[in-house]
């Protein structure tokens, strides 16, 4: 599956950002998804992931009760809604895809198999 993610941006701390992940090539429900990050200078971390069919859901604990992640397989769509936004949120973003035949949404970047370019989200103090 081609993933290719759009709508980072910047806001001031406190606001809020929709990103977008468009897949194509193959069904997007036979994938697990998921969103990572990374900030100049460091590792690329986990965000926020997705089982196939969007029941499952799971977060790093720096954006729990913030972040919303949902997808919409009639659209082979994915989206990460960002509120209250902080400065360390800042970085460029990357969906990801993992085939699975089960309905967890575990995604690591070590076991994806698909990535998007990457979106830049800039918060400002």
């Amino acid at each position: 599956v081609q993933l290719q993610a759009s709508g980072g941006g910047l806001v001031q701390a406190g606001g809020s950002l929709r990103l977008s992940c468009a897949a194509s090539g193959e069904p997007f429900s036979g994938y697990a998804a998921g969103w990572f990050r990374q900030a100049p200078g460091t590792e690329r971390e986990f965000v926020a992931s997705v089982s196939r069919g969007g029941k499952i859901t799971d977060y790093a604990d720096s954006v729990k009760g913030r972040f919303t992640i949902a997808r919409d397989n009639a659209k082979n769509t994915m989206f990460l809604q960002m509120n209250g936004l902080k400065p360390e949120d800042t970085g460029v973003y990357y969906c990801a895809a993992r085939f699975t035949v089960t309905g967890t949404s575990y995604i690591t970047q070590h076991n994806a198999n698909s990535w998007g370019q990457g979106t830049q989200v800039t918060v400002s103090s």
